[in-house]
């Protein structure tokens, strides 16, 4: 089976709740997804959709950087660590980081977000999921404060020099490999050897970056075999060696919840 570390089957995208798409999932062969958390608009749809796949669903709590606001940033980081500490637990804070794609304007408070959401996770013992998009001198000048972080770099699409500046601050970090992988002109199947399969775990970000051959499409779960089998090309790997190495990696970051599948 494998394991998709990053979904947001409960986004509106998803009729009915997401039910279906969580279904299709696990009919495509991924016996788990980790949900992450993006504002709290999404806290409720998120644990009420993974309430209903309790064995295959486990949930991340976290404030979006793009969702992060200076004038309710105090409140907004007091909801999320009161879900943090909420009994029936999360695997990871996220999807928290720094994005200055978007936008630059909110670039001190993304930083104090995640500086904050770091600590979290280190009060806690729990990993972190990042979100970095063209800041990562900025992402590591924050985790430098947090070296007991447990990182994951969601959505990675960077180059080897990228994968050495984050070893040489945390050797154990984790990348997210998603369809970016598939696509013709990202470059990522050639970093993927310097990343190695032991640091590998792999995810969709449903409901964006569809895999070829679905790209264009509305992403899901569903889809993440796509991505498995151009990773395993890459690497030179069986599927079900791809599958059992990036199911073990999760369950080694995020816990034995993930094994259940």
């Amino acid at each position: 089976m494998l394991t998709d570390t990053h979904t947001h089957l409960y986004d509106p995208d998803f009729a009915g709740g997401g039910a279906e798409a969580v279904r299709r999932a696990i009919e495509a062969g991924v016996g788990h997804m980790i949900f992450p958390n993006v504002d709290l608009a999404s806290i409720e749809p998120l644990k009420r959709l993974a309430a209903e796949f309790p064995d295959n669903i486990s949930k991340a709590m976290g404030l979006h950087p793009t969702e992060v606001r200076p004038e309710s940033l105090a409140g907004d980081l007091a909801v999320i660590r009161r879900e943090l500490s909420d009994a029936s637990g999360y695997v990871a804070v996220g999807e928290i980081g720094i994005d200055l794609y978007w936008s630059k304007e909110h670039a001190s408070a993304q930083s104090e977000a995640f500086d904050s959401q770091c600590g979290f996770a280190e009060e806690l013992g729990l990993p972190v999921i990042i979100h970095c998009r063209e800041a990562l001198p900025q992402v590591l000048e924050v985790l430098k404060a947090h070296p007991a972080a447990r990182p994951v770099f969601h959505s990675f699409g960077g180059s080897v020099d990228d994968v050495r500046a984050i070893r040489r601050l945390f050797p154990e970090a984790f990348f997210g490999i998603n369809g970016i992988v598939t696509f013709k002109n990202s470059g990522l199947r050639a970093v993927l050897p310097e990343i190695g399969i032991e640091k590998i775990v792999l995810e969709t970000d449903s409901p964006y970056l569809a895999p070829v051959p679905r790209r264009g499409r509305r992403n899901e779960s569903a889809y993440l075999p796509y991505i498995a089998a151009t990773v395993g090309d890459a690497l030179e790997l069986t599927p079900s060696q791809t599958a059992e190495a990036t199911t073990e990696n999760a369950a080694r970051i995020f816990g034995p919840a993930v094994r259940r599948c």
